[in-house]
């Protein structure tokens, strides 16, 4: 079939979607007499990068690391720091945790209490009373007790005088160290040091208090720590597991690089690797939750409450809940079904896909820099990120110690108010609010940098965001001109010019910057929509009713699909950009112009091609994931002994999988911009030439011969 005889979609080819390029003699590949395209763009996005460079230098300055390590007291003293009064005191302990309960604490972050570093948490019962009543008979009730006062606390005062001068607590109770501060154990598994659900005591000012009370109010300061509690353990369980982790990340990039190499010799035969090991991977998973599900079928006693739990956030205890187990079963097995029906349905589709990676594997073994590509690109991401969480550490650690007027009651007028803690205790708001405190509430100034920190911070996240596009965007560009230049040579390889990557690499940085970084701004706007989206039901998520919660829902949906839109549009433009060497919007507009115009050829085609790859990156995620499983889980010792001090083993084991997805998807990503560019100057192809001996088709006969029979089949259907 000749395209001059049957030319895709001929109703709408000049109508609607613009004219099929016509043949030109002196066409050989991407144009190398171009100019700068979108210069404007350019230079706002320079502006940007020196912006970002100079509130990175700010930052530094004025912020301080060191406040997100250490807990602090009321008074703002770090504890636990080396060179401090404070350095063998690690523990942050509160003078009244009942005080939590207090509706406030969710408002000002703060909980309206005393706050002291100690050394150890309290390990009994113990009233302010009791130790006087005991004092003249047996001091080392003091001696326990004074550990958790003011250094300048006396035992000889009375109740009232003790609570106006607020040297210590009136009751201690047994605790445990919890995120660096000393938390009830409601824990029954720790004998005569824990706390009994329903008991009653007394709190040292002559109430009788529930345990439920006290629960209450832990739960309340709980929820402020919950977040960084979790963040500590997965810090300690990184430090514990880093080099293994980086282990199987180097096995999974040797993996990778090896199925690249492979896929140019035996593209065909690794699909059905890859097709029979992702449903051989999901069948293990069904299996191994099957099989937990029955041992804890077996026990009864497998639904823990809270009573049995604790005060923590050990996520992997729900992994001692059936119903856990009996979910992931589901899931798994309706991913199973699904990757069947998809294999079963796009078989002939599927059969195209191949044949387009056989093509894309000569490109690749004539061009083999394009392997070593994605290093480069790991490395400018990983600066990206880097400089993003520093910066903003560093931003959330600026500033001097505030504090702010904060009442255990809440009906004081000057809560919330700046105070001064040196002459609070004299000054005319503590007589106005007996029982009110002045305690540290965070960091900040009343300089003009301190006032815009979180315009800073959003700053921060945008430029992050814009920079991480431009990166990926570079790498497009740069992979699609390399392999155009293979597509478009008569003789393959002799015609190819030297180093092709790096010529296309150099065009798409010298001339099309602006257009790189206009079509990256576009992709992290709609992230950032996204982002305050997500911030704001998470802000809003319980004030909101139905109808505010459908639209968030489908403002989500939107901006997902938009995202998509976008990201399928800009890869197509930089291709174009690559090629011929125009400005975003137009090359965006060939693009879709190009592939609507070929809209039967595109359905076939597209996505297919992805979802071939998609189970390479599954292939190896899984085969990792289960590695790394067997290993954490201490269930293949004959091999290696893995760490036996964990917190949680999910943590190294979801990073390797995620890592290990990241990096397939880095590699295979040559192979996915290998085969978009190569179908997209096939259909740019078909349309310039005719298959004639003057004007023959760039496109091998295999391959040609492929599209019109799936072609034909399509529009039989």
């Amino acid at each position: 079939m000749n395209d001059e005889e049957e030319p895709p979609d001929s109703t709408y080819e000049e109508e609607d979607f613009g004219r099929a390029r016509p043949y030109d003699p002196d066409f050989k590949g991407p144009v190398a007499d171009r100019n700068c395209t979108d210069v404007l763009c350019c230079m706002i996005f320079l502006l940007f990068i020196i912006g970002y460079i100079l509130l990175g230098l700010v930052a530094w300055v004025h912020g301080d690391p060191r406040r997100v390590a250490y807990p602090t007291d009321s008074q703002g003293h770090f504890c636990g720091q080396k060179g401090t009064p404070n350095e063998n005191k690690t523990i942050l302990f509160y003078f009244n945790l009942l005080s939590c309960a207090n509706p406030s604490v969710m408002v000002n972050l703060q909980c309206p209490t005393t706050q002291i570093c100690v050394s150890k948490c309290p390990e009994r019962f113990l009233t302010y009373l009791e130790v006087q009543f005991w004092y003249k008979k047996d001091k080392s009730y003091w001696e326990d007790y004074r550990q958790f006062c003011k250094a300048s606390a006396k035992p000889v005062k009375s109740l009232p005088q003790l609570l106006l001068d607020d040297d210590c607590p009136t009751a201690v109770f047994p605790s445990k160290p919890f995120l660096q501060r000393c938390f009830p154990d409601f824990s029954s598994r720790n004998g005569s040091l824990t706390i009994r659900s329903r008991m009653l005591f007394q709190d040292g000012q002559g109430r009788t208090r529930s345990v439920i009370e006290l629960r209450e109010a832990v739960n309340r300061i709980n929820k402020i720590f919950e977040a960084r509690a979790l963040g500590m353990k997965v810090f300690e369980d990184y430090a514990t597991t880093w080099y293994w982790i980086l282990i199987g990340l180097i096995i999974a990039m040797i993996l990778s690089w090896m199925f690249l190499i492979l896929m140019r010799f035996i593209a065909g035969f690794l699909f059905w690797i890859f097709m029979f090991g992702v449903l051989g991977i999901i069948g293990y998973g069904i299996w191994h939750c099957y099989q937990e599900y029955s041992i804890l079928q077996e026990h009864p006693n497998a639904t823990l409450s809270i009573y049995d739990i604790g005060i923590q956030t050990n996520i992997s205890l729900y992994f001692q809940l059936k119903q856990t187990w009996f979910t992931f079963m589901i899931i798994l097995s309706t991913i199973e079904a699904c990757v069947i029906l998809m294999l079963i349905f796009l078989r002939h589709r599927i059969r195209v896909a191949i044949f387009l990676l056989k093509e894309g594997s000569k490109a690749i073994g004539h061009i083999p820099s394009t392997l070593i590509y994605p290093f480069l690109t790991f490395i400018l991401l990983s600066i990206c990120i880097s400089y993003w969480a520093v910066t903003a550490i560093f931003l959330a650690t600026s500033g001097v110690p505030i504090y702010k007027v904060i009442a255990p009651e809440g009906q004081c007028v000057y809560e919330n108010e700046i105070c001064d803690p040196e002459i609070f205790n004299t000054s005319e708001i503590a007589k106005a609010c007996p029982g009110a405190l002045c305690t540290f509430a965070s960091y900040g100034g009343k300089s003009l940098y301190h006032q815009y920190i979180p315009t800073l911070h959003i700053y921060n996240l945008f430029v992050f965001l814009w920079l991480i596009n431009f990166v990926i965007a570079l790498g497009q560009c740069a992979l699609a001109g390399a392999f155009a230049t293979y597509y478009w040579a008569v003789k393959k390889p002799d015609d190819i010019p030297p180093h092709p990557l790096f010529t296309a690499f150099g065009r798409a940085i010298r001339y099309h910057t602006g257009s790189l970084a206009f079509g990256s701004l576009i992709l992290a706007s709609i992230q950032m929509f996204k982002v305050v989206l997500q911030y704001m039901d998470k802000r809003l998520k319980h004030a909101q009713n139905k109808f505010s919660k459908l639209l968030q829902c489908c403002l989500k949906c939107c901006f997902w699909c938009l995202e998509k839109v976008v990201k399928f549009l800009n890869r197509n433009a930089y291709i174009m950009i690559a090629i011929y060497g125009r400005n975003f919007c137009r090359s965006a507009r060939d693009a879709f112009n190009l592939l609507m115009r070929n809209i039967l050829k595109v359905a076939v085609t597209d996505e297919v091609t992805y979802f071939v790859l998609f189970l390479g990156k599954i292939l190896i995620s899984g085969s990792m994931g289960i590695l790394a499983f067997l290993f954490f889980t201490h269930r293949m010792p004959m091999i290696a002994a893995g760490p036996t001090s964990l917190n949680y083993y999910w943590v190294p084991l979801l990073t390797i999988i995620l890592g290990s997805y990241l990096i397939a998807h880095g590699f295979f990503s040559v192979y996915a911009m290998c085969v978009e560019t190569i179908f997209l100057c096939f259909l740019d192809d078909l349309e310039r030439n005719d298959g004639s001996t003057t004007r023959p088709y760039y496109v091998s006969q295999s391959l040609l011969k492929i599209f019109q029979d799936t072609n034909s089949q399509t529009k039989n259907k």
